[in-house]
């Protein structure tokens, strides 16, 4: 079945960077996306960015994380990252990633209920 497990999250001061990790196994085929969502204290599981495997690799993002968030994939390593920059103590949270359908709006919307399987998840801390 489709295994997702997340790293490289940890505490980073306000401005700092890090890079999340998604490594995949249990795929056949390339028709899947892959999304990252995080979820804070006390708060709803969001959208973050989305990368369609399927789509020719189109990516989307969440408006707040626009500017300064980069999703990737690495196929050789199967995997797919999330390079945060310039990061805030808005960001803090725990982030997962998730397997979705490939075509569709599942991954532009980052419909939640739409993914069919969960990381276990890495927190991120942005604090000074």
């Amino acid at each position: 079945q489709v295994q997702l497990v997340e790293s490289g999250g940890g505490l980073v001061q306000p401005g700092g960077s890090l890079k999340l990790s998604c490594v995949i196994s249990g795929f056949t085929d390339d028709y899947y996306s892959i999304a990252w969502f995080r979820q804070a204290p006390m708060k709803g599981r969001e959208g973050v960015s989305c990368i369609s495997i399927a789509d020719d690799d189109a990516t989307y993002y969440a408006d707040s994380v626009k500017t300064r968030f980069i999703v990737s994939r690495d196929n050789t390593r199967r995997t797919v990252y999330l390079q945060m920059n310039n990061l805030k103590p808005e960001d803090t949270a725990v982030y997962y990633c998730a397997a979705g359908p490939g075509y569709g709006s599942v991954c532009p919307t980052m419909s939640k209920p739409g993914f069919f399987s969960w990381g276990q998840g890495t927190q991120v801390t942005v604090s000074s």
